[in-house]
């Protein structure tokens, strides 16, 4: 199972799914969280400064401002989210409330005063809020809203990760329905049905898969139907002399036929003949075992022609017909195997003689 390409499919399929919904549920909670932190932290000083701009138009000065917050608090280790969060600084940029690293009467540097939020009464800067400390960690209520953000994130993973098996069983099917005419296409012709046929679905990769499949399957089996032709052609050509060699032989032997030349030189022919096959069937074989060794030379197409004819020239006189060469001297010259061609044309010409009245 663990082998089969729609296990591995699907499997694929499946974890990428599952890892594109943990990154992107990862980026979703980190941005979820520092966006909270960030309100928070937001929420804290807009209330820190509208409490200090409160007072500081009600008594006109920072004095006492701190005493005030710790009253708010009731508690002077706690006066409550923002005044954990910020400090204050007075126009001159000296620490009247103090948080974390800001201590009272202490002067602020101007990079410091650079980041903080200017207090701004009638036009005039009466002071600076400075961010002093990170944001606290998140009340029962607040972490109760990001354990369902978690939660909720979650699910939608473990959905992702089933509608991804489904879509991925759903689509194997279709993606690795030609794969499997395939297979079963080569597994008939492992068995000998050698003209197996796939429809081609697609255009796509697998398309063209099939189709090469398809030609190949065509050419094999159009090659196997010519091999055995070309072995009942060879199995008759090699019957007749065989036959005619046979029967002088059993005439002989019974003494029905007296040997003469004439008979010898009957059965000689035949015996030339089935030389001559013996031999195309080897240059065939190493033809088609991809051995057969060509000697290229330049050769005139005339000089060729006349060879044949030459050699024919007997035979066609004994016929009666007429064999005579005609090409234009001017030919260019050929590069080829003369010992090839010779044969070659011989061939024709031998078949042409024989089917010519």
């Amino acid at each position: 199972m663990f082998r089969s390409l729609t296990f591995k499919w699907v499997a694929t399929l499946l974890v990428t799914s599952l890892i594109g919904v943990v990154l992107v549920g990862l980026f979703a909670y980190r941005t979820t969280v520092n966006e909270f932190d960030r309100l928070r932290v937001e929420q804290a000083q807009a209330t820190f400064i509208s409490e200090a701009t409160n007072y500081y138009q009600t008594h006109q000065s920072w004095a006492g401002f701190e005493e005030w917050l710790h009253a708010q608090s009731g508690d002077t280790s706690n006066y409550g989210e923002g005044v954990q969060l910020c400090a204050l600084a007075d126009a001159q940029g000296n620490v009247v409330v103090d948080a974390g690293p800001f201590d009272i009467g202490e002067a602020v540097r101007t990079t410091d005063l650079e980041r903080g939020f200017p207090i701004t009464i009638n036009n005039v800067q009466v002071g600076t809020v400075l961010l002093a400390a990170p944001p606290p960690g998140p009340d029962p209520r607040e972490q109760k809203y990001l354990d369902r953000t978690t939660l909720a994130l979650g699910a939608g993973a473990l959905g992702a990760g089933a509608v991804a098996l489904l879509v991925g069983l759903l689509l194997s099917r279709n993606f690795l329905r030609p794969l499997g005419e395939l297979t079963h296409a080569i597994r008939a012709m492992k068995q000998g049905e050698l003209n197996q046929q796939v429809t081609v679905r697609t255009r796509d990769e697998l398309g063209v898969l099939a189709q090469t499949f398809n030609q190949m399957s065509a050419e094999i089996h159009r090659a196997n139907q010519l091999r055995k032709q070309m072995t009942a052609d060879i199995a008759h050509d090699l019957r007749t002399p065989l036959m005619v060699i046979s029967g002088y032989l059993e005439a002989l032997r019974d003494g029905t036929l007296k040997p003469t030349q004439a008979r010898f030189d009957a059965m000689n022919q035949e015996v030339v003949l089935l030389k001559r096959l013996i031999d195309d069937l080897r240059t065939l074989s190493l033809a088609d075992a991809g051995e057969l060794k060509l000697v290229y030379q330049a050769v005139r197409p005339r000089e060729l022609l006349e060879q044949v004819q030459q050699s024919f020239a007997p035979l066609a006189e004994e016929q009666q017909v007429s064999l005579r060469v005609e090409a234009d001297e001017a030919l260019p010259l050929l590069n080829i195997d003369r010992e090839r061609m010779v044969q070659v044309l011989a061939n024709l010409v031998s078949n042409a003689l024989r089917s010519t009245p």
